[in-house]
């Protein structure tokens, strides 16, 4: 590394964090189309268990997923740690405060790149402490806790949930 400039990081940094601090919304329906046609869209999918080991999933009430249970996730903004994704998808999906999460695997989605949507890749976490009792938002006609696979299920996670012991069929 000698002879090398170190990188300066400080307006790469102070960039994100003014991005980050401005809050930035959803994308609108054209500017997400025109990115994530183009790139793999980052989320995270959010499994809350209770103590008797039910997993907490939700029925989508919109989009082309409407219908189907699914894990509660969204799109990781740019510039936000994973944690603090995990803490608003959380929050906004299923009115809970996230106090300790861990990252439990990935879950690729083919069947939206199939479709002709985006093509997301899934960071699954395990919310290990949380405040508040798990409850819908409008993005979800309904939700509840589950030890078997409801039906119909989202294609790409009913795997993930029977191979890692999440739920049974």
């Amino acid at each position: 590394m000698r002879g090398r400039a170190p990188i300066s990081r400080p307006a790469g940094k102070e960039f994100v964090r003014a991005q980050a601090s401005q809050n930035v919304g959803p994308l609108t329906h054209a500017e997400y189309r025109r990115i994530y046609s183009k790139v793999p869209r980052l989320a995270v999918d959010v499994i809350v268990r209770d103590r008797s080991g039910a997993v907490y999933l939700t029925k989508r009430a919109h989009g082309p997923c409407r219908g189907l249970w699914h894990i509660p996730g969204g799109t990781v903004r740019f510039g936000e740690l994973l944690k603090h994704a995990v803490r608003r998808v959380a929050g906004r999906e299923l009115s809970i405060v996230v106090d300790a999460s861990k990252l439990s695997g990935v879950i690729e989605y083919p069947s939206h790149f199939d479709h002709g949507l985006d093509s997301p890749v899934g960071l699954v976490f395990d919310v290990i402490r949380y405040q508040g009792t798990p409850r819908v938002n409008v993005e979800a006609s309904e939700g509840g806790w589950f030890k078997r696979l409801p039906r119909p299920m989202h294609a790409d996670q009913d795997a993930f949930l029977l191979d890692h012991g999440y739920l049974t069929d």
